[in-house]
């Protein structure tokens, strides 16, 4: 079966399914690097359909990882669904980091402000596990995981949202016509 590990980019998904590839003894596939290698991937966006044949269904336990997965795998292959979840405001340092444009960073931020990712898991496999990875070390969020994987952690309650707005920071986030 599927352990999906997805989440906005900038979360950590590539980086603690590695630790927890290792700690629980399961391949991974990272279905961006999937689509890729498979030609899948272009300027208009990635053909889910051809990648879901691709990556097609599981002989063993298997994380697969990235944003894509809520469009490829088949709810009946997925065992458990984790969001990994961060502020806003320690994403907004990310892409930073990461060289983004204003309006890709701005995309991204809006995404996971109104929990677009943890919407399109939970649309496609019912339940979901939300994990806050903020301000938490790979190795203290890999072990959150590995407890959404084997199903004795409880999701985390995230409102990004009600926080900017109590911050006053709606319009960092959003370009808002006046």
């Amino acid at each position: 079966m599927f352990h999906v590990i997805t989440g906005s980019p900038g979360t950590g998904k590539h980086t603690i399914s590695g630790l927890l590839a290792a700690a629980l003894h399961m391949s991974a596939v990272d279905t961006t690097r999937a689509a890729v290698e498979a030609g899948l991937a272009g300027p208009e966006g990635t053909d889910t359909d051809a990648l879901a044949r691709i990556i097609g269904r599981p002989s063993a336990d298997t994380l697969l990882v990235g944003h894509l997965a809520p469009h490829v795998a088949a709810p009946d292959t997925v065992a458990s669904a984790t969001v990994l979840r961060r502020s806003p405001y320690e994403l907004e340092a990310v892409y930073r980091r990461r060289g983004y444009a204003r309006p890709k960073a701005l995309a991204n931020l809006g995404a996971e402000i109104l929990d677009v990712v943890a919407g399109e898991a939970a649309a496609a496999f019912g339940r979901i596990t939300q994990v806050d990875v903020t301000g938490d070390t790979p190795e203290g969020s890999a072990r959150k995981v590995a407890g959404a994987v084997r199903g004795s952690y409880t999701s985390d309650r995230v409102d990004w949202l009600g926080a900017i707005h109590r911050n006053g920071d709606i319009s960092r986030f959003f370009e808002l016509d006046k």
